[in-house]
């Protein structure tokens, strides 16, 4: 008799109370050995199947987000050309003011050191210039308003020659000492006629400490100038002024070693370099041969 190489199930199939029915099944061994292998091969079909589906899944989210990069990163370029554009417009903007108020430069434009750690332009940062762009676009347009009033100082207030200018200086009266000199000094004699460099307003008169006798002058939006040591003052505080008409005498009245003419600008309180606001020597001599009015 063979051996039987046959595993059997009996499963007893109930059909009634009464009767029942024994059906018998039999499974070959050799597939029993069989079906782990075949198991293995689908799990790894399963597995192989769903890491794909998960690293098809990562691919769209890549996709995605480098899309969202893309379209952000065209509209920070977008942003970036219009804020150039702007800068370009507002220096444009500068040039055209300068040559109108005859403040020219001093020769080529000086190349500047730059440097320092690189900072993105993100979008608060772009903000940030677009920001300070519109407050500049706004100063440029009552810049160019006060000039066409003739309130921004762009002529000299007197003929002479320049001495001590602004910043750092020896004390003129001697001694090893530094100080900080506020203004121009522009050498002259004695009874020169002083003119305002700008229209404005003649906010005071009188002595003031270090000055002698001063004139100062309000051209509105928190500019002012400033004509020092003076031998006599031609008009009063309150008075409405005109850019060329006469402030006063040329002297040597408070803290002066002899005849010149102190003359400041400030912004907000605050002296800046009357330099940068008068035009080249050669228009300073071409200005002393006209009449102030007086």
């Amino acid at each position: 008799m063979n051996k039987d190489d046959r595993l059997y199930a009996f499963i007893v199939a109930h059909t009634s109370r009464s009767r029942s029915t024994i059906r018998r099944i039999g499974i070959h061994k050799r597939w029993l050995k069989i079906a782990p292998v075949v198991a293995f091969l689908l799990l790894c079909a399963a597995a192989y199947g769903l890491v794909g589906v998960y690293r098809e899944g990562v691919h769209l989210r890549v996709e995605r987000e480098n899309e969202r990069l893309r379209v952000e990163n065209d509209v920070q370029r977008q942003k970036l050309e219009r804020l150039k554009d702007r800068v370009d417009a507002i220096e444009d903007a500068s040039r055209r003011l300068a040559e109108i108020s005859g403040v020219t430069g001093d020769g080529a434009a000086d190349v500047r050191g730059a440097g320092g750690p690189s900072v993105p332009m993100d979008e608060i940062a772009i903000a940030a210039v677009e920001e300070r762009a519109s407050q500049l676009e706004a100063q440029l347009k009552n810049y160019e308003q006060a000039l066409r009033e003739k309130a921004i100082p762009s002529i000299w207030p007197v003929a002479g020659e320049t001495t001590d200018g602004f910043g750092g200086r020896s004390n003129p009266f001697g001694g090893s000492s530094l100080e900080f000199h506020p203004g121009q000094d522009i050498r002259a004699e004695r009874g020169t006629a002083v003119v305002a460099a700008a229209t404005g307003t003649v906010l005071s008169v009188g002595w003031q400490n270090g000055y002698g006798q001063m004139v100062e002058i309000d051209h509105g939006g928190g500019l002012t100038t400033r004509y020092a040591h003076l031998s006599k003052i031609e008009v009063a505080a309150g008075q409405q002024i005109a850019r060329g008409d006469l402030v006063g005498r040329v002297g040597s009245t408070g803290r002066s070693t002899g005849p010149h003419l102190h003359y400041e600008v400030r912004i907000g309180g605050e002296a800046v370099n009357p330099r940068a606001y008068l035009p080249g020597q050669a228009d300073a001599a071409a200005e002393s041969d006209a009449k102030p009015r007086e």
